[in-house]
């Protein structure tokens, strides 16, 4: 399989869907139940539809497979993800892009989320790397990212430029072919 195949995925707790517009609406409750933070991109309530357009425009030109995040006990979709600087050849990916709104924060959805991409990445794919990228400065999901097992691969300065204009130092993570057994048993334990 290919990293821009449209698929679902789904363990009984989440259901990972390709991202249309029909998920619009639980999207837009979603980001309204965030607070905005200087250092992680949310789009506001109003520009749920826009940023859809957006990953879908960037799926359509292969650089990004983009996915709605259904929190299967309530039925609401509560955020997004995506598989993102898709290198096939290389068979290398990032899980990146993600967000969800308060309702699930804290829950089984995000472990759920990236138990069902990961295996589908190392399983399904044959990934080589599983790249998890943020924000130096957003302790939140460092901590989240190194409770999956991910290693540090190093501080990428000035990566990126802000919708502010502040310059992104990136923490950029990974996690490898030979360390997906213990990352899945840990994410095993933690969904159990």
């Amino acid at each position: 399989m290919r990293f821009l195949d449209e698929i679902t995925l789904d363990d009984g707790r989440v259901r990972l869907e390709p991202l249309g517009h029909e998920h619009a609406e639980d999207l837009a409750c979603a980001a309204a139940s965030l607070k905005p933070l200087w250092y992680t991109f949310v789009p506001a309530a109003d520009a749920v539809p826009a940023e859809i357009d957006s990953r879908i425009a960037l799926r359509d030109s292969g650089m990004m497979n983009p996915f709605a995040v259904r929190r299967l006990s309530t039925g609401e979709v509560v955020g997004m993800t995506t598989y993102c600087n898709i290198d096939q050849p290389n068979r290398r990916v990032e899980i990146g892009y993600t967000w969800i709104g308060a309702s699930a924060q804290g829950s089984e959805v995000n472990p759920a989320m990236k138990r069902l991409l990961l295996a589908h990445a190392f399983d399904e794919c044959d990934a080589i790397a599983v790249s998890l990228l943020t924000h130096f400065h957003n302790r939140h999901s460092r901590a989240a990212i190194e409770r999956l097992g991910a290693k540090l691969d190093g501080i990428l300065r000035n990566h990126r430029i802000m919708p502010d204009g502040s310059l992104r130092d990136t923490a950029a993570y990974s996690i490898l072919p030979n360390e997906w057994p213990a990352v899945r048993n840990g994410l095993d334990a933690r969904l159990a």
